[in-house]
């Protein structure tokens, strides 16, 4: 069956109190927009068109897709309006349109999937999906005959005292015939609010004797419209839970799961244990059998399988091969790659660093811009100098390099194969392979310099008692 989504987006949110369209505010890092168009994008629709109003610029920038068509609600007239500005793209499809919301982040494609199916089965022109709200306050209701027929939907300021006792409400996603669309023409402005409503087509679809449905289907959480802070921090809530419940079933292991923030884009392999206070954001992908510490971020990074991440350690931007170990304390920044079986320790800071198998840097170091083939010793405060005050430079240490403690390698500079650089070193020129460099003062020593220097002390100490 083909169907086409049309996504209403034109709300100012002006209850969100920002500078950031209502749409574009983020949980579970994606935007609220975004999650709803991967919700249409899972049903496989001839067309996407997002309806957008003064932000359309901004919307644009933020989720542009090529399977998205955007398409301007000149003047925010309500939401029958806003679907009404989408009729020129609309006008050579014959099938079913799909209206959903772009400030309900938390609707699902099964969900939306199963409505079709029910709005096909009965034939209908216009369909509803509604649910059981323990509050239905902020929610039009849906209105039945005695023998359970759809006849409106009532928003909460245009309700009478019987009415707003009814719990079954409106959750704004509707499947409408493509022949049906001309019942917008007939929808009349509300005069209180200025307004053409949506929920208006449900009246007129049954007054003029279509088949007209609501299907009780939905829940109060997967419908939740966010207008409000608080209400993003609430969906944002219930999508973490949603998106750790699901790879708890895919076999991934949370040791206190409220603590553990993953974003709707992370990938998780089987047999990974997290530990609580746990940040996976982005496009972040994780093989199996991980381990990850307390206090562990990772942004966009791509982690191996066996893979251990130990405690308060930042990952950002770079990749970590298999049965690597990193931290704690470690900060890997973007564009690094740390090969298989490789070890960066506590304090150690990698940027645009690229560590060959079974590497080490054990402690407190930073290795910039820099390429460490395999089975390389970087000794406790190492430091690659990559910036000259104007330029970045590379510096490449080849297989088997011994790199001691406290050595400054200034790039740019090439350390070759099975080389070793004797600890407190500061190298500036190319070392050949097998070969010690060392740049150290020649050491003096001066006898009994502390006896004298003790001896100097008394002194000065004798003087000022007296004084």
């Amino acid at each position: 069956m083909k169907i086409v989504c049309v996504i209403l987006a034109a709300g100012l949110g002006k209850r969100m109190n920002s500078a950031v369209p209502k749409v574009l505010h983020r949980i579970c890092g994606v935007p609220m927009l975004q999650s709803v168009i991967n919700t249409a994008r899972k049903l496989k629709p001839e067309k996407i068109v997002v309806v957008a109003g003064k932000h359309i610029d901004m919307l644009k920038k933020t989720v542009a897709a090529d399977d998205v068509l955007f398409v301007r609600q000149k003047k925010a007239k309500g939401t029958a309006h806003a679907l009404a500005s989408a009729r020129q793209a609309l006008k050579n499809f014959r099938n079913v349109i799909i209206v959903m919301n772009g400030d309900s982040p938390l609707v699902t494609d099964d969900t939306i999937r199963r409505f079709l199916k029910l709005h096909l089965r009965g034939r209908n022109s216009v369909s509803v999906i509604s649910f059981t709200a323990v509050d239905p306050s902020s929610y039009g209701r849906i209105v039945r005959s005695d023998s359970g027929k759809v006849l409106s939907i009532v928003e909460e300021k245009d309700a009478d005292r019987m009415q707003k006792n009814i719990h079954e409400v409106n959750s704004g996603v509707y499947a409408i015939n493509h022949d049906a669309l001309c019942l917008l023409d007939d929808i009349k402005m509300n005069s209180a609010k200025g307004e053409y409503y949506l929920t208006d087509i449900v009246a007129l679809s049954s007054k003029k004797g279509l088949k007209t449905a609501a299907f009780c289907i939905g829940s109060d959480d997967e419908f939740m419209g966010v207008n409000t802070r608080e209400e993003l921090s609430r969906a944002s809530q219930l999508m973490k839970k949603n998106i750790i419940n699901k790879w708890i079933g895919k076999g991934v292991s949370f040791l206190d799961p409220q603590t553990v923030f993953v974003h709707y884009d992370v990938h998780i392999g089987r047999d990974t244990t997290i530990y609580p206070n746990v940040f996976l954001e982005g496009n972040t992908k994780i093989g199996r059998g991980t381990t990850i510490y307390p206090n562990v971020r990772v942004k966009d990074g791509f982690i191996g399988s066996n893979v251990v991440i130990k405690d308060s350690s930042v990952i950002e931007g770079s990749t970590i091969k298999d049965r690597a170990s990193i931290g704690p304390f470690a900060h890997i920044r973007p564009g690094s790659e740390i090969g298989n079986e490789a070890r960066i320790g506590n304090f150690v800071e990698l940027k645009k660093a690229v560590i060959g198998r079974m590497s080490k840097a054990s402690h407190l170091s930073y290795l910039g811009d820099a390429k460490i083939g395999e089975r390389v010793n970087i000794g406790a405060g190492t430091i690659t100098c990559n910036y000259d005050g104007e330029r970045k430079h590379s510096t490449i240490i080849d297989n088997g390099v011994f790199v001691g403690s406290d050595s400054q390698l200034i790039a740019p500079l090439r350390i070759g194969k099975g080389a070793y650089i004797g600890a407190g070193s500061t190298i500036t020129k190319d070392v050949p392979p097998s070969a010690l460099a060392l740049s150290r003062v020649v050491q003096k020593n001066i006898m009994d310099w502390a006896k004298k220097r003790s001896g100097m002390k008394n002194k000065m100490s004798k003087s000022r008692n007296k004084k």
